[in-house]
């Protein structure tokens, strides 16, 4: 399940606990450059358009463009593989956490390319050596995240893709925003069921792994063992955890 059907089922809490951080919006609109107009793809509740700018957003799912907030950009029914634009419509199209969830991401990055003169996607490194070894998370509790990944292009062929040059996020540890490896100094957000809802990882790994990995984590949190395993991490303002900017 990918895109507007998962978050038709998912996204009813996704505003509870996924918003704009600061740091990352900043370095976003950073790659913006001077862009006067931007559309946004997958645009989601709208986290991450930049308020001084004329944005136009794209989203397939009915129920996360029902949780967009008054005063929100406007937002249009489409997908990325088909942007209903003629070429260099736009100054800048961003993507955001979102690419992952597209079935051609390829044709959807070629898409954002051809309508704009510019594209900024914030998304995550899938290789071996990025975020799913990386993480505790994932290398300790939910090692079927690597079946998630299984097949897709890796971030530098998304970055070949469209001629874009890759740039490091780090995840600041008080991180506003709750994406997958959001609290990686804040374990027990995790025991979280809001939490874990604003995440989609969770439900495309289904109930069953998910409640494994709650219980081994509450129990590795009660003994002390997540704490000698990380603690590494605990003395850490900010980690680089494979999360990159892909600027065109």
């Amino acid at each position: 399940m990918s895109g507007a059907p998962l978050y038709d089922l998912i996204g009813a809490a996704y505003t509870r606990t996924r918003r704009t951080d600061p740091r990352i919006a900043e370095r976003i609109w950073a790659a913006l450059g001077d862009a006067r107009t931007v559309l946004n793809v997958g645009a989601g509740t709208g986290s991450y358009e930049p308020p001084d700018r004329h944005v136009l957003a794209v989203e397939p799912s009915a129920l996360m463009r029902s949780q967009r907030p008054a005063g929100a950009a406007p937002c249009l029914a489409g997908s990325a593989e088909r942007l209903p634009f003629d070429d260099r419509s736009f100054d800048a199209a961003m993507a955001v956490s979102s690419v992952h969830h597209w079935p051609d991401v390829l044709g959807g990055l070629r898409e954002m390319r051809r309508v704009a003169r510019r594209v900024v996607v914030f998304t995550h490194d899938t290789g071996d050596a990025g975020w799913r070894h990386r993480f505790w998370l994932s290398r300790d509790y939910l090692p079927e995240v690597a079946g998630l990944v299984a097949g897709r292009p890796s971030v530098t062929e998304l970055a070949a893709a469209i001629g874009a040059r890759l740039e490091p996020v780090p995840i600041p540890w008080d991180c506003a925003d709750g994406l997958f490896e959001a609290f990686w100094r804040r374990p027990e957000a995790y025991l979280e069921e809001d939490v874990r809802r604003g995440m989609s990882v969770w439900a495309r790994l289904g109930p069953d792994v998910e409640r494994r990995a709650v219980r081994d984590l509450r129990a590795d949190l009660a003994s002390g063992r997540w704490a000698a395993r990380n603690r590494d991490l605990l003395d850490l303002d900010e980690a680089e955890l494979g999360l990159r900017l892909l600027i065109a």
